[in-house]
């Protein structure tokens, strides 16, 4: 029985080391919210990931519906929260279609990358 409840626990603790291998900063939710519609241009990009960031290899570009890039402010962490960027729009967004592209490293040093849209109606 010994032998059996030593298996039990290896394999137990061999699964939790491939969660922790897996692990990844992965986008959670964003506000504006992916392929949504705002009435009122957003003064900010608030983007909230599923673990902690390295802020220095962390960053965001905004295209407007032209695809040239909008001007943004200094990315900053949410107080108290490692794990949401916000990044301060500097201009007013007209109406039209708004691409998103973000990289991102997680305090463990995993990279991930993406992108999304929202419209400004």
């Amino acid at each position: 029985m010994n032998r059996l409840n030593a298996l039990a626990v290896a394999a137990l603790l061999s699964l939790g080391l491939v969660t922790q291998a897996f692990a990844h900063a992965h986008l959670q939710t964003a506000v504006p919210m992916p392929d949504g519609d705002v009435s009122v241009a957003p003064d900010a990009l608030r983007l909230k990931f599923s673990e902690g960031l390295e802020l220095a290899f962390t960053g965001v570009t905004l295209k407007a519906p032209d695809a040239t890039a909008v001007p943004l402010g200094q990315a900053t962490l949410a107080a108290g929260d490692d794990t949401t960027l916000v990044v301060p729009v500097t201009r007013h967004l007209a109406a039209g279609k708004y691409s998103v592209t973000w990289h991102a490293l997680s305090k463990d040093g995993h990279k991930t990358q993406g992108d999304y849209t929202f419209t400004v109606k």
